[in-house]
C-alpha cells in the first residue's frame, strides 16, 4: 500500500519546485511575504487598536504606521507614546522588515553576482553581423587574429568572435597578455560548445563573415587524439552548414577547416559543397620545407605573401583593354599579374605572356593592398629591351640530411623525391628511433624509385654525433621539431632546435672553411617569438609553422579561391615561386636598371613572372626582411650583383 502524503509534505514539494525555478521565483516570494507580512501585523494593530482603540488614528493610518515600521525600523518612535500592544506590535513589525529586506539585499547581492559571472562566463548573446568566426582555441588563434587585425585595418568596425570550450575568463587574460595590438577590430570571446547549434545561434554564426575551424590537438599528437578532433571538426561543420540553412540569403558563408585523415577531408568538403575548405597542415608545411631547401629566401617569400601585412595574393577584375597577359603586367601602378582565373571559374599561373587576356578574367595579382590595384589602360613604363642568356642551372644528384623525425618527415621526403635526379639520397638522423620509425623509412627506401633513404641513429643534440654525420658534406640540412611526437611545448622544442642550430654552427667555425660551403640549413620554428633567435643562429631559411597555417587560415577565410592558387604554387608540376641567381639573366654584373626591365628579361625567359628581388648581402639581416623586396615600383632603379637574385614565378628551378 503506498505511503500516504500528508499536506506538510506536499505543500513543502511545491515550494521547493517553485523556488527551484530560479532567481524570479525567489524575488516573487520576497514580494509575496513583504505584502503578507503588511496585512498581517495591520490585523493585529487593528486587533490592539480595538482593544485600547486610538482616537488619533483611523484604520488606514493603522496600516500606513505598519508600512513605515516594516521599512523603516528607525519609525518605531512613532508609537513612543502609544499602549504598550502598539508598542509590541511595533517591535514585532521592525524584526519582520528586518529580516524580509536583509533576504531581499543579500537576493540582490547573489543576483548581482550571478550575472556578473556569467557576463565573465560569456553567457551573453552576440549581436555581431560580418564577423569572423573562429571556433576552437589553441596557439594558432594569436597568429591567426593578428593576421585578420591586419586585415580588417582598412574596414569599419570590423570585428572577430572567438567560441571555445575554455573558461571565458582564461581565454581573455591570455589574449590580454599576448594580443594586445587589436587596433580598430573588436575582439569577442565567448565560451561553449562548437559543435552546438544553441552555442553557434549564442555567437550568431548565421551572420558570419566567414568560419574558422581549429583542430583540438596539435600534428604531433596521437592517432587517437587525431581522430577525435577530427570527429568534433565535422560535428562542427555540421552544425555551421545548418546554422547556415536557417540564416536565409547571405548565410552562406565560407568555412576553413583544419582536418588530419584525408578520408575526413573528403567526407567535410562532401558536407557543404563550395562553402567549406579542408587544410592539411602537414601537407602543406612539408611542401614549404621543400620548396624552400630548393631556393634560398622562399620561406621570405611566402611569409610576405600569405601575411595580410606586406604584398598579398588579390583577384581583380576590370573592362581589360585588346591586352596579352605580358602587356598587362606594365598596366598596374603597384602590383604585378601573376595569374588569371578565368570566366568560367578556372585557374591559371603563369600563363604565357602572348595569352589575351578575356571578356570577364581576372587577373590574380601580387600587390600592397586590395585598395592600391589599379589598373590603367596606358602602361605605367616601357621596359627596355635587353638581351637574355639561355644559360640554365645544371642539375645534379643531391644529397639530403634530415635531422629529427615527425609525422611531416615522410611527406618532406616524399616530395623531396619529385625535384631530384635519381640517384639522389636523404640520410635521417635521429636519437633513439622506434620500430615505427625505422619502417616508415624502410618503406620510403622501397617505394621512392631512384632515391635513396637511410637512416642514422644518433642524438642531433650531441655535437659529437653532428660531426661524425658530417652534415655539410650535404646540398641540403632539414631540421624538424626535435622529438616533436613527446607532447613537449613549443618553447622546449624550438630551445632544442636552436642548440642543434648552434652546434651545427660551432661545426661550421671549428672547420675554419666557411667559404666555399653551400650547404642550406632549414628549420621548422613552433613559436614564432623564436624567430629572431633561430635568425641569428646560422640558418638559411626557416619555416613558422603555427604562423604559416594561421596566415593561410586567415587568408582563405577573407578568399577561399586562394586555396587553389596555394595549391598550385605548391606543387613540383606547374608553376611554382622560385629565388633565381641573378646571373641567370644579365652576362655583366653588377647591373644597375628599373624593375620593369627585370620584369621583361623574366618574361623573355620562358614566360617567367619576376614579383621581386633578392639581396644576398642582407641575407641574415631581419630588418630589411632578409634581403627580399617584392613588387617594387617598376620605374625605381634596382643595382643588383654576384650573390643577388630575382624573385620569380617559374615553372622549374633551372
Amino acid at each position: 500500500m503506498p505511503e500516504q502524503v500528508t499536506f506538510t509534505q506536499r505543500l513543502h514539494y511545491r515550494v521547493d519546485n517553485f523556488l527551484a525555478r530560479g532567481s524570479g521565483a525567489l524575488f516573487l516570494s520576497l514580494l509575496v511575504a513583504f505584502l503578507g507580512s503588511i496585512v498581517a501585523l495591520a490585523l493585529v494593530r487593528l486587533a490592539v487598536h480595538l482593544v485600547a482603540p486610538d482616537a488619533s488614528e483611523d484604520a488606514l493610518r493603522h496600516v500606513w504606521t505598519i508600512f513605515l515600521e516594516l521599512t523603516d525600523p528607525g519609525n518605531m518612535g512613532i508609537d513612543t507614546d502609544t499602549h504598550p500592544g502598539f508598542k509590541a506590535v511595533a517591535i514585532l513589525t521592525g524584526i519582520t522588515g528586518v529580516v524580509i529586506f536583509s533576504a531581499l539585499i543579500a537576493f540582490i547581492t547573489t543576483a548581482l553576482d550571478q550575472a556578473i559571472a556569467g557576463l565573465k562566463r560569456g553567457h551573453s548573446r552576440v549581436l555581431e553581423s560580418g564577423h569572423t568566426l573562429i571556433l576552437g582555441w589553441g596557439p594558432r588563434v594569436v597568429e591567426i587574429l593578428r593576421e585578420l587585425v591586419e586585415a580588417n585595418e582598412s574596414e569599419d568596425h570590423p570585428a572577430v568572435v572567438v567560441l571555445a570550450e575554455e573558461e571565458k575568463e582564461a581565454i581573455d587574460e591570455y589574449l590580454q597578455a599576448h594580443f594586445t595590438d587589436r587596433r580598430n577590430t573588436k575582439l569577442v570571446t565567448r565560451s561553449g560548445t562548437t559543435s552546438s547549434l544553441a552555442s553557434l545561434q549564442h555567437v550568431n554564426a548565421a551572420q558570419c563573415k566567414s568560419a574558422i575551424v581549429l583542430a583540438s590537438c596539435s600534428d604531433t599528437a596521437s592517432e587517437a587524439e587525431k581522430a577525435i578532433s577530427d570527429a568534433k571538426t565535422i560535428k562542427t561543420v555540421l552544425a555551421l552548414d545548418a546554422i547556415g540553412s536557417e540564416g536565409g540569403e547571405g548565410a552562406d558563408f565560407p568555412m576553413v577547416a583544419e582536418v588530419f585523415d584525408p578520408r575526413n577531408r573528403q567526407v567535410i568538403m562532401e558536407l557543404s559543397p563550395g562553402r567549406v575548405v579542408a587544410i592539411d597542415t602537414r601537407t602543406i608545411l612539408a611542401k614549404l620545407m621543400v620548396q624552400t631547401s630548393r631556393t634560398s629566401g622562399l620561406s621570405v617569400v611566402y611569409s610576405e605573401l600569405l601575411s595580410f601585412e606586406g604584398c598579398e595574393i588579390y583577384f581583380h577584375g576590370a573592362e581589360w583593354g585588346e591586352h596579352t597577359f605580358g602587356e598587362l603586367q606594365y598596366h598596374f601602378p603597384d602590383g604585378v599579374p601573376i595569374g588569371l582565373r578565368h570566366a568560367d571559374g578556372s585557374l591559371t599561373i603563369r600563363p604565357a605572356p602572348e595569352t589575351p587576356i578575356e571578356a570577364g578574367d581576372e587577373v590574380l595579382i601580387v600587390a600592397t593592398d586590395d585598395s592600391t590595384i589599379e589598373y590603367r589602360p596606358r602602361p605605367v613604363m616601357q621596359p627596355e629591351e635587353r638581351p637574355v642568356k639561355e644559360t640554365r642551372l645544371e642539375q645534379h644528384q643531391e644529397r639530403q640530411l634530415i635531422v629529427g623525425w615527425g609525422p611531416k618527415a615522410p611527406t618532406i621526403i616524399t616530395e623531396y623525391a619529385d625535384y631530384v635526379l635519381e640517384g639522389s639520397k636523404v640520410d635521417v638522423l635521429v636519437a633513439h628511433p622506434d620500430e615505427a620509425t625505422r619502417e616508415a623509412v624502410r618503406e620510403l627506401d622501397a617505394s621512392l624509385e631512384g632515391l635513396e633513404v637511410t637512416l642514422i641513429e644518433g642524438d642531433p643534440l650531441d655535437r659529437d654525433v653532428l660531426a661524425r654525420v658530417r652534415p655539410f658534406d650535404y646540398h641540403n640540412v632539414t631540421i624538424l621539431p626535435h622529438r616533436a611526437g613527446e607532447h613537449l611545448d613549443a618553447e622546449r622544442i624550438d630551445a632544442e632546435t636552436i642548440l642543434v642550430l648552434l652546434n651545427l654552427r660551432r661545426l661550421l667555425r671549428d672547420a675554419g672553411k666557411s667559404e666555399g660551403i653551400d650547404t642550406k640549413i632549414i628549420t621548422e620554428v613552433i613559436d614564432s617569438e623564436n624567430q629572431e633567435l633561430v635568425s641569428q643562429a646560422g640558418v638559411n631559411d626557416f619555416i613558422i609553422s603555427d604562423r604559416m597555417i594561421s596566415m593561410i587560415f586567415a587568408q582563405i577565410s577573407e578568399e577561399p579561391d586562394i586555396k587553389k592558387v596555394y595549391d598550385d604554387l605548391f606543387e613540383e608540376e606547374g608553376s611554382e615561386i622560385y629565388v633565381k641567381p641573378i646571373g641567370l639573366y644579365c652576362d655583366e654584373l653588377p647591373i644597375s636598371c628599373r624593375f620593369g626591365d627585370l620584369m621583361r628579361a623574366a618574361q623573355k625567359r620562358d614566360g617567367e613572372v619576376c614579383i621581386g628581388f633578392k639581396l644576398g648581402r642582407q641575407a641574415h639581416d631581419s630588418h630589411a626582411n632578409f634581403g627580399v623586396r617584392l613588387i617594387p615600383p617598376k620605374d625605381e632603379t634596382v643595382t643588383l650583383g654576384p650573390g643577388d637574385g630575382l624573385v620569380v614565378v617559374a615553372e622549374d628551378d633551372r
